[in-house]
């Protein structure tokens, strides 16, 4: 069994709690408007290289020493889009004591994706919007999916941190982070949210790789209307 890889982080800190050993996974059906990454969307791209699992952990178990308090977490690109993979490799680290973290769109929800569930400490699930109109049109695809497995989440009591990108223009009006609030805090199993505002830091990629970059003109976030974006959701879940 092999892996398409795009790169590692041997030290990450912001997905998952404490210092992780982050892998990010080659290949993505998504087509985010706002995505920071399109050079992680195409499976067989020049950039990515083969990994078996055991060769994956050998590499993680490298920096085991600085994630004892941390763990793994393996994102994308979508992670799920070779399940099989991610599976065995978090089957590796929960053998041998390593907290996993899964960071996922959810789009896929399969018998073959949620198997990945089975050695799951934390999925960090990024809900791209709550609005079933606007998700075909932010990401290109539906977004029935992330619900389903935010409920298979819920089912199965595995802990959950949402994510969710605010982007002007897009899905910072009040109307749908109210809705996203109220969708989110039936959930037991979500622990927080994490509001992540909107940046241009990836839009040079698209001009390397001859795409057109949909959010031209775009400005970030604005301080303010990420203090208000944290304000609304924080009346039904943790937020940060």
């Amino acid at each position: 069994m092999l892996g398409r890889i795009h790169s590692f982080e041997s030290f990450g800190t912001v997905d998952g709690p404490g210092i992780r050993f982050v892998t990010f996974m080659q290949g993505c059906p998504l087509r985010c408007r706002y995505c920071h990454n399109p050079d992680t969307w195409e499976v067989n791209s020049s950039v990515a290289y083969e990994l078996t699992p055991e060769a994956l952990w050998t590499e993680t178990a490298r920096y085991r020493n600085f994630i004892a308090n941390g763990g793994v977490t393996v994102t994308g690109g979508e992670p799920l889009m070779q399940a099989p993979f991610v599976r065995e490799y978090f089957r590796l680290c929960r053998e041998n004591g390593v907290h996993t973290a899964l960071d996922t769109s959810g789009i896929y929800c399969n018998p073959l994706a949620l198997s990945v569930l089975d050695y799951t400490d934390l999925a960090l699930l990024d809900i791209k919007t709550i609005n079933l109109e606007l998700h075909p049109r932010l990401t290109g695809m539906p977004g029935d999916n992330p619900r389903r497995f935010l409920d298979e989440l819920e089912a199965k009591g595995i802990p959950v941190w949402i994510r969710h990108v605010v982007v002007p223009g897009l899905t910072d009006n009040d109307a749908d982070l109210n809705a996203l609030g109220l969708y989110l805090s039936k959930y037991h199993t979500v622990e927080k949210i994490e509001v992540l505002p909107y940046h241009t830091l990836g839009a040079f990629k698209y001009e390397k790789m001859g795409i057109s970059y949909s959010l031209e003109g775009v400005a970030p976030l604005s301080d303010e209307a990420l203090s208000r974006a944290k304000e609304i959701l924080g009346k039904y879940k943790k937020c940060d």
